[in-house]
């Protein structure tokens, strides 16, 4: 088995432990253990709960590996190799009770940086919806055993476009903005409130794009992985990599016109 394939059915088996875990924990009912970066971005005693199980299940199955999650600190590990984890991707939708939330791991080499890193392997998993996306570099991306593709062509009607805020209300003027800017392109705009999900909706075709400044390594890792090998692509600012400074994704001539606005004269919101 290539590399890429044990890896992928490494993160696809551990993402659905741990997303039984969390909808298990979120039946039982939510504790709110603390805020981090602002008072809106909140961590939930599942997060941490479910984080601890990957990194135990991911420690055992491949102990040399690095780790980068949500919640813990980072280990570069030994073998070039580190897992990006986001443990429940969504955590105010899950707090409330929305079905939305996500289990997000990704196998990436290299330096643990996404605009330095090759993503290898990676899945996505919304327990409370029953889906399990996944992929692998050079294998696709697939929900299930079906293959994925992003919608590569324009539709005359519009772009169904997906994208998110900040936790800090002192963002929320420009990104308004920005969204403002983007509207003429757009058929509709989607505010789902988890990255990894947006990210696999655009490698399944449910959305034609997606785009949204802030994000960090573990909310895209996997995402951005299947959204490529659906034919898609990504990128952030000046066309590199995705980045806390802009992440778009879609079909090229999307993304195209998308950078356009996002980067145009006006520049991307701060």
């Amino acid at each position: 088995m290539a590399l890429e394939q044990e890896l992928s059915a490494l993160a696809v088996d551990i993402a659905a432990e741990a997303g039984e875990l969390a909808h298990r924990r979120r039946a039982e009912g939510v504790s709110i253990s603390a805020s981090k970066s602002a008072l809106a971005d909140i961590v939930t005693e599942a997060d941490r709960e479910v984080e601890n199980l990957i990194r135990d299940r991911l420690s055992a199955a491949r102990p040399g590996d690095g780790f980068l999650g949500e919640e813990s600190e980072a280990d570069r590990g030994t073998t070039g190799i580190t897992w990006v984890v986001d443990p429940i991707d969504g955590t105010v939708n899950y707090a409330y009770g929305i079905p939305s939330y996500a289990v997000s791991i990704a196998a990436v080499s290299g330096e643990p940086d996404p605009r330095a890193w090759q993503a290898l392997a990676g899945a996505v998993y919304a327990p409370a919806l029953g889906e399990m996306f996944r992929a692998e570099r050079g294998g696709g991306a697939w929900l299930g055993d079906e293959r994925l593709r992003v919608n590569s062509d324009l539709n005359p009607a519009g772009s169904l476009l997906a994208t998110g805020f900040g936790y800090d209300p002192a963002t929320h003027a420009p990104q308004l903005a920005l969204l403002g800017r983007v509207m003429p392109l757009a058929r509709d705009i989607r505010r789902i409130g988890v990255a990894s999900l947006d990210l696999a909706y655009v490698a399944a075709g449910r959305l034609d794009g997606y785009f949204e400044r802030g994000l960090n390594p573990w909310d895209h890792a996997a995402g951005v992985l299947m959204v490529q090998e659906a034919g898609g692509i990504a990128v952030g600012v000046d066309g590199g990599a995705p980045s806390r400074d802009m992440t778009i994704v879609g079909g090229e001539q999307l993304v195209d016109r998308l950078a356009a606005i996002v980067f145009g004269e006006q520049g991307i919101p701060t």
